[in-house]
C-alpha cells in the first residue's frame, strides 16, 4: 500500500488562507524558497500523533463554484470538540458545506469551505455518536 505523505491547499489569497488555518487549527506556515509556496505544519516536529504536513500555494485557476462539489481530494482534520471547532471555522470566515452528522458508534463528521472555497472535513471520535 502507499500512504498519503503530503497535501496542498490552493488559495486565491494565500495570506488570508494562512490566517484562517492558524485561527482554526493552530497550524504554522513557513515560506519555502523564493517561490510563493509555504510549508504547512499540522503538529510540532517532535509530535508522535499520526498525520501529515502540507503546503499552501496560490491557486493557478478558478475555484469550483459553490455547490459544484470538489474536484480534488478532501482532507479531514481530527479534532477534540466538533462544536467548538465549528464556531472557530465560522468566526474565521469559513462556511458550513455539510452540517455535523453522526457516523453511528464511531464519530461526528461535517464539512466546511475555507475562505478560499476549498472543502475540508472535521472529525471528532465519539463511540456514542448516533
Amino acid at each position: 500500500m502507499n500512504r498519503v505523505v503530503h497535501f496542498e491547499i490552493q488559495a486565491d489569497k494565500p495570506e488570508r488562507a494562512m490566517q484562517f488555518y492558524k485561527a482554526v487549527f493552530g497550524w504554522s506556515f513557513t515560506q519555502w524558497g523564493e517561490k510563493e509556496y509555504w510549508m504547512l505544519m499540522t503538529a510540532e516536529k517532535e509530535s508522535k500523533e499520526p498525520g501529515i504536513n502540507g503546503g499552501l500555494l496560490p491557486r493557478p485557476c478558478p475555484a469550483p463554484a459553490i455547490g459544484q462539489g470538489t474536484n480534488a481530494f478532501v482532507c479531514t482534520v481530527q479534532v477534540d470538540n466538533f462544536d467548538e471547532t465549528a464556531v472557530k471555522i465560522t468566526a474565521a470566515g469559513g462556511i458550513v458545506a455539510m452540517p455535523k452528522f453522526a457516523l453511528p458508534g464511531m464519530a461526528w463528521q461535517g464539512y466546511f469551505l475555507d475562505t478560499e472555497g476549498n472543502t475540508f472535513g472535521v472529525h471528532q471520535t465519539d463511540p456514542n455518536a448516533k
